[in-house]
């Protein structure tokens, strides 16, 4: 089984280019292949799980990896799934969102002894000269190929329109292409489907002006069960950086995975195998729930390392209790399968001073100051929906007033809808 049976195997692949040539080229030899990366944040999210992990994968297959931080393109925007121009960054902003990405991608890839590299085309493309560019490499384009590619008539047909220098993003990338292929023989591409025009410029281009094969592979945009987006929750994206999403969030984003999803989630996210994975599509009740816990558990030990996961899980045990994991379930994985100590210090806390406490706080405030809600309008309508709990019973009244006597072994437990929690401990 070479790489792009195993990529199919887990869903990774929507389109390839040059079926037959791509799979002679990947069972001869080592292939270079590479994905670009947009840093108009310091931090990708978990939407960006699919490049990485097909990166991953190659690279444990024995093929070179790039990671492309677009440094350069984030200067001027990719209009690819954009109905309106995306903002302009600065020069430092996106280096600085250079950093934050390369230290995530390091969890994922390993960049050591030559196994892999990170390269940002700001290198590059900020030193082109505008006239030796349109003589060298425009005069491959034609405008109505290229306004044939979705990414721009999408733009096109949208209230804002196709910005002059975004349509310049499909010559940009194409370049990108040809550059990583002169630097380390780069033969394929690979992006979500939204870059398809664009791959299949860059593959034009090195074929045109190299005379050398080139390939490209694009991935299925990845929607949950009832078809939201992945990694979009109530409060925003889920992101890779441990700063924007505790670890612990991080790993009950997973845990709480629909039912449905947990099967394809697991040959996407993590590396256990195949034939274990396919073991558990009968699973249902609390077998169902250990494969999720195992699902959060691989995820969250990727993104986050294993210690991390170890404590996230161990939280979430000590916060909704829980059998031990079977032994006969995903056995590959390595999560803690015996019932570990309680230690809930990653579950989300605030802490009171007992005189605080003492007159009485009212719940509303109690919510918001806890940092649960953004605000007291927000936590009178989270009451009034009844969404809001105080130590599993529903409360009734936002002027409902927390006292000690609400305290057992000096903690509380605020809850909102069925899985967001978060515990008030009494100090001093």
């Amino acid at each position: 089984m070479n790489v792009l049976d195993v990529l199919r195997e887990r869903g990774f692949i929507e389109q390839t280019t040059h079926d037959q040539e791509l799979q002679d080229a990947v069972n001869s030899g080592p292939v270079s292949c590479y994905i670009g990366f947009d840093p108009t944040a310091s931090s990708l999210h978990i939407g960006s799980l699919v490049p990485i992990m097909s990166l991953a994968h190659m690279q444990r297959n024995g093929h070179f990896v790039i990671a492309l931080v677009g440094g350069g393109t984030a200067l001027v925007g990719d209009p690819s799934g954009k109905t309106e121009m995306r903002k302009m960054l600065t020069r430092e902003q996106v280096d600085e969102n250079a950093r934050g990405i390369r230290r995530q991608l390091s969890r994922f890839i390993d960049f050591d002894e030559d196994k892999a590299v990170l390269v940002n085309n700001a290198d590059w493309l900020t030193r082109l000269e505008y006239i030796p560019f349109l003589r060298d490499i425009g005069r491959h384009f034609t405008v109505n190929r290229m306004l044939r590619a979705e990414s721009y008539r999408m733009r096109l047909e949208s209230e804002e329109g196709l910005n002059f220098i975004e349509f310049n993003y499909m010559l940009l990338q194409a370049y990108d292409f040809l550059e990583l292929n002169d630097r380390f023989g780069c033969a394929l591409q690979m992006g979500g489907s939204d870059q398809w025009g664009n791959i299949i410029a860059g593959i034009d281009l090195i074929r045109r002006t190299r005379q050398k094969p080139a390939f490209g592979i694009t991935f299925p945009l990845i929607t949950t069960s009832n078809g939201a987006k992945m990694g979009k929750t109530a409060k925003g994206a889920v992101w890779l950086d441990a700063d924007r999403t505790a670890p612990y969030e991080y790993y009950q984003y997973w845990v709480n995975v629909d039912d449905l999803d947990v099967q394809r989630f697991l040959a996407l996210f993590t590396f256990l195998p195949m034939d274990e994975i396919h073991g558990i599509e009968k699973l249902a009740g609390s077998d169902l729930n250990s494969a999720k816990a195992v699902l959060a558990f691989e995820a969250t030990s990727l993104a986050h390392g294993r210690d991390e996961a170890v404590k996230a899980f161990q939280a979430a045990r000590t916060m909704f209790g829980g059998r031990s994991i079977p032994g006969w379930i995903l056995p590959s994985s390595a999560i803690p399968r015996e019932v570990l100590r309680d230690d809930d210090q990653l579950v989300p806390h605030s802490d009171f001073k007992r005189s605080e406490i003492r007159p009485g706080v009212p719940i509303f405030k109690m919510f918001q100051i806890a940092g649960v809600v953004s605000s007291s309008g927000e936590a009178r309508r989270l009451i009034q929906q009844g969404g809001a709990y105080l130590n599993g019973k529903r409360v009734e009244s936002f002027e409902y007033r927390v006292s000690e006597n609400d305290f057992t072994d000096g903690e509380i437990l605020l809850r909102i809808g069925k899985k967001r929690y978060h515990k008030i401990r009494l100090i001093g």
